[in-house]
């Protein structure tokens, strides 16, 4: 059925409307910027909000993973903060596209300076899908909305690490998506930080085929026991999703 709001939202050159295929949700996306990834869908689904939690999806792009996490948990309010105006301006005609303006709230602002623009320790969730590359080494423009989701120009790992750290409430649980090749970094960074991996799951493209993604937990003041989860793969075939991930994902 037809969300009754599309012929509503004004789309600007260059948009464009994509079915979610969940709760007969929709979002605006410009593939010339960026377009969300399995990356996101994934993290949505790994990621945990009890009944009336509040949620903050850190560089939270057009807005896909509170939407997501919206329809798939009872949480009380998200909020996605994000730093690239047009971007955060499609998450902010998504919301209203999808009459959701009472459950999610977005949040122009910098991930460096998010401990001044939401009180300490206010969040019972945090989920984010950072940038994965260290080096800007052969980007032909660093400035571009898309140099900026991949790879770390306006922030870090520890950025995220630090941000989440004074935002989450003790207890409260930190979701990120990351690369295999920086679990290292990852693990020490978190710790650092006191907030404690618990709870791993690794993602293969094909059960033959090496790890390219990542899905971690971690607990603010945690004690130190990590669960690693069995694998998920996400192709039983070229094309063809495996039953996990239409079970768990709707996809």
């Amino acid at each position: 059925m037809q969300n009754p709001n599309l012929m509503t939202i004004d789309l600007k050159p260059g948009e464009r409307i994509d079915d979610l295929q969940r709760n007969g949700y929709h979002i605006i996306q410009d593939p010339a910027r960026f377009c969300f990834g399995m990356d996101a869908v994934l993290l949505s689904g790994f990621a945990q909000a009890t009944a009336g939690s509040r949620v903050l999806d850190l560089g939270t792009g057009t807005g896909i993973i509170p939407i997501l996490m919206s329809a798939k948990t009872q949480a009380g309010h998200l909020y996605g903060l994000e730093i690239q105006e047009e971007s955060a301006d499609m998450a902010q005609r998504s919301v209203l596209l999808n009459h959701l303006e009472n459950r999610i709230t977005i949040v122009r602002g910098d991930i460096k300076e998010a401990g001044e623009q939401f009180d300490a320790a206010s969040f019972n969730v945090i989920t984010c899908n950072p940038p994965y590359m260290i080096s800007q080494h052969g980007l032909q423009n660093p400035d571009s909305p898309k140099a900026i989701a991949r790879h770390e120009v306006l922030c870090t790992l520890e950025d995220v690490v630090k941000a989440s750290a004074k935002l989450l409430k003790p207890g409260g649980k930190l979701f990120l998506v990351h690369r295999p090749f920086r679990l290292a970094e990852i693990i020490v960074t978190l710790h650092d930080y006191r907030l404690e991996p618990k709870r791993m799951k690794m993602v293969h493209p094909f059960v033959d085929h090496e790890p390219t993604m990542v899905l971690i937990e971690a607990v603010r003041g945690g004690k130190s026991r990590m669960t690693v989860e069995k694998p998920l793969i996400i192709y039983e075939s070229q094309g063809k999703y495996t039953q996990e991930i239409y079970d768990i994902y709707g996809y």
